[in-house]
């Protein structure tokens, strides 16, 4: 089942009489539960197709639908609330509210879907156990390494069971026994729970561990394909 599909998309940004072609007539679906990264040298289009994946823009052109329904017809508010519901978002620099502590940074964008008091705790609590972090629960983010920040937001992207995560480089910051670790923790959490993570990225070690990389150039998918594991387990 695909819970994304983008047919011919384009996005053209303008600065004064200066047109970029981001994305040209771009054509992917994301099935659930797969496990892909975005590549392409700078400039290719692999940021802004996933800020189409993640409703924060629209394409000029073409058509972006998230389990079946055309999000390019939403308003504002409706893609809002779709990517609070449903999707969940994992950045390069992390991206946590420095006064808050794990729990409540983790607790967050629960408050914010509404979910019960007794609910809400269990579920903090079961995330950051899941991403090695039971120990750290009331820790800020300042008494936290770069690689243990991550799994807070790891956690806080997962809490409230989206249908796919959105990651933009989340291994950059971190060292190469922090990344590795952050990319087996996101793995295993995809197998566990059938959520849909897709990647950007530069970094050989997040390719590493991709079961299906999709190739950009000048706003082009030029390669879609996977990997010998995914093969394998077919």
């Amino acid at each position: 089942m695909d819970i994304i599909q983008i047919e011919n998309a384009t996005k053209i940004y303008q600065i004064g009489a200066v047109e970029t072609h981001a994305l040209d007539g771009v054509t992917l679906n994301i099935g659930a539960g797969e496990f892909t990264t975005l590549v392409g040298p700078s400039g290719s289009g692999k940021t802004t197709l996933l800020q189409l994946m993640g409703c924060l823009d629209k394409p000029n052109s073409g058509v972006v639908k998230i389990n079946g329904q055309d999000v390019t017809r939403f308003s504002a508010n409706q893609r809002a609330d779709l990517r609070r519901e449903k999707i969940g978002f994992i950045f390069q620099f992390f991206a946590l509210v420095p006064v808050l502590s794990a729990y409540e940074n983790v607790e967050l964008p629960l408050l914010l879907n509404g979910m019960a008091a007794g609910e809400r705790q269990k579920r903090v609590l079961e995330v950051l156990s899941a991403v090695g972090l039971a120990d750290r629960v009331h820790h800020r983010p300042d008494q936290l390494s770069g690689g243990e920040q991550q799994r807070v937001a790891i956690a806080r992207a997962l809490g409230p069971r989206p249908i796919l995560v959105l990651a933009d480089e989340p291994t950059a910051n971190l060292d190469t026994a922090n990344g590795e670790q952050a990319m087996s923790i996101m793995q295993r959490l995809n197998q566990e729970t059938g959520t849909a993570f897709v990647f950007a990225t530069h970094d050989p070690r997040v390719m590493a561990f991709a079961r299906r990389v999709v190739k950009l150039r000048d706003g082009r998918l030029i390669e879609d394909s996977a990997t010998q594991d995914e093969v394998n387990s077919k």
